[in-house]
């Protein structure tokens, strides 16, 4: 058997759970070897990495669109790269834009596919179900109820649990860090970790940070940044924001500690949702795209909830404002009664809590690992 895997993580999230990934498949077996695209986790896991998620990660179809020409040649490099090493696996991490595309052509070079998470494809488009059962030897949804939607296609799905109920469990296990809160209530502010969210989201966060101030004299907050490049990025948005609170303080690479210290947090919908929900931070949920690209979402999408946590608990017990709604006016109306020991604040924890039940149990990352491994083993 080649004793090589291609990795393709284009995002930051999917970069740490690759990673965790990664590092158990050496545990089952150390003579492998990695590469493909991935960021720093992937790197300390060993991975080498031919392009970066600094480069890669891009949302939005207008987006995607300005740097088509990058994207192309990245496809085109991969794939010829794929037909000359023919690793023993593709093991492709969410990035759906990108990695159902090259599913498609990695299986007409006889490679054999594994998906690592789901492409929420239940959500946007079904149509592309059949074609993802010709494509993939294997799908591992991290949610729950995602396995539903493939069944009767022929695929192989196995869920081995959400990665990140391990790592909230660290974060409890371990001693706490002192972050530099200047005060309380504590307000997380989470814009996301790519480029161009950030630059739609965060003014209105700082401009909402300035309201919950005026309302909370001693009201601290706090954005974790996941890289180098994103905190110089915020650092500059910040000193180029006239409207925001005065007490903002930036750490790197300490997302859920902030989550875990915060009394409540402006977040971006996303992973970082559900890593709120593991930290129990009460939130109120964020979004807004170039409007060309929420238009052709919302004509795609069949889902009335954009943020997971609200997806996985089947109900919205955390406030949504997406778009236009999304304003620092209606964030700061949204957070107050998360910032004090209201009712509201209880039974969204109370919520969050059930939700957090149902994401697995611990050893998500080793499971995962074990499947894979049979698979990579197992003959074509």
């Amino acid at each position: 058997m080649n004793k090589q895997i291609m990795i393709i993580a284009g995002e930051v999230s999917g970069d740490m759970h690759a990673a965790r990934l990664v590092e158990q498949l050496k545990i089952l077996d150390p003579t492998l070897t990695f590469f493909g695209v991935g960021g720093t986790e992937l790197r300390k896991a060993g991975v080498d990495t031919l392009y970066d998620i600094k480069d890669t990660a891009v949302v939005g179809l207008v987006e995607v669109l300005k740097r088509y020409g990058f994207f192309r040649r990245m496809f085109e490099n991969l794939l010829a790269i794929a037909a000359k090493r023919r690793p023993a696996a593709v093991i492709l991490v969410d990035y759906p834009g990108f990695n159902l595309r090259f599913a498609k052509k990695t299986h007409a070079l006889g490679l054999k596919n594994i998906y690592y998470i789901c492409p929420q494809v239940w959500a946007w488009n079904k149509g592309r179900i059949p074609e993802m059962a010709r494509t993939l030897d294997m799908l591992m949804p991290i949610f729950p109820f995602e396995a539903k939607h493939f069944e009767g296609s022929g695929l192989s799905v196995k869920f081995p649990g959400h990665p990140l109920i391990d790592e909230a469990g660290d974060i409890s296990r371990y001693e706490t860090p002192v972050l530099p809160w200047r005060g309380s209530p504590r307000v997380a502010l989470l814009p996301g970790s790519r480029r161009n969210e950030i630059s739609k989201i965060l003014p209105a966060m700082l401009e909402a940070s300035a309201i919950i101030e005026n309302r909370h004299p001693d009201a601290s907050f706090m954005i974790p940044t996941p890289t180098e490049d994103i905190d110089v990025m915020v650092r500059d948005m910040i000193a180029h924001t006239p409207i925001k609170a005065v007490k903002i303080d930036i750490v790197r690479n300490m997302t859920r500690n902030v989550m875990k210290q915060a009394t409540a947090g402006l977040i971006k919908s996303g992973t970082a949702t559900i890593e709120a929900s593991l930290m129990e931070c009460p939130m109120v949920i964020t979004y807004k795209a170039a409007a060309l690209t929420y238009h052709i979402f919302m004509t795609l999408v069949s889902i009335k909830d954009f943020g997971m946590v609200n997806i996985v608990a089947g109900k919205r017990i955390c406030p949504e404002l997406i778009q236009v709604d999304c304003n620092a006016k209606l964030m700061a109306d949204a957070i107050e009664p998360l910032l004090s020991n209201t009712d509201q604040r209880n039974e969204m924890l109370k919520e969050i809590r059930a939700a957090n039940s149902l994401l697995g149990s611990k050893g998500a990352s080793a499971r995962a690992a074990e499947f894979v491994h049979e698979a990579i083993n197992k003959p074509s």
